[in-house]
């Protein structure tokens, strides 16, 4: 009886999850920062992909002037999705195919022209790495498709990209089960 209500505490306690931070500064005074959060139980592959996130939130900016934000409420079958993410390297890939473990497409496609309107989304490919406002890929934005993107644990830097950090108030840190 003992052994049963232990394994039904283990169930009833939350699952554990990991936040992360990550911020990107593009051409022309283009930024973007944004949250996420992966089960820790993943966090020893050395892949991760859209499908292993449990949240993702995304912000853009130009100049300090709000752009647009995108997080995974708003995910519909049409919508552009490909997220790679080494938990050990703490780094999204870039420079691949946006659709593919080396590149990125957050609501926002090859093309960067896919993200609604209102909209706003991120895409990674072999051409660059861009920003979709509205459904118009902003050329402007571009930066080198090899252009290293970091992640950093929630809550453990101040992320600038060249404004004011905004990031911190957004994720609500997890506290660790004892």
């Amino acid at each position: 009886m003992i052994r049963a209500a232990a394994v039904l505490c283990a169930f009833a306690l939350p699952a554990q999850a990991a936040d992360f931070e990550f911020c990107w500064d593009g051409d022309n005074g283009y930024r973007m920062e944004g949250s996420m959060t992966v089960p820790d139980a993943l966090l020893n592959r050395p892949l991760l992909t859209h499908n292993d996130v449990t949240a993702f939130f995304i912000q853009g900016f130009q100049d300090d002037v709000f752009l647009g934000s995108w997080d995974l409420s708003q995910l519909t079958p049409e919508t552009s999705w490909n997220l790679s993410f080494d938990p050990r390297g703490m780094v999204f890939p870039t420079g691949g195919m946006h659709d593919s473990p080396k590149g990125q497409a957050w609501n926002a496609g090859g093309r960067a022209d896919d993200c609604g309107d209102p909209g706003f989304g991120f895409n990674s490919g072999t051409n660059a790495q861009d920003l979709c406002v509205n459904n118009v890929w902003r050329t402007d934005s571009m930066i080198s498709r090899y252009t290293r993107f970091p992640v950093f644990p929630a809550g453990s830097t101040t992320l600038d990209c060249g404004g004011a950090p905004l990031l911190g108030h957004l994720i609500t840190p997890r506290s660790s089960a004892s």
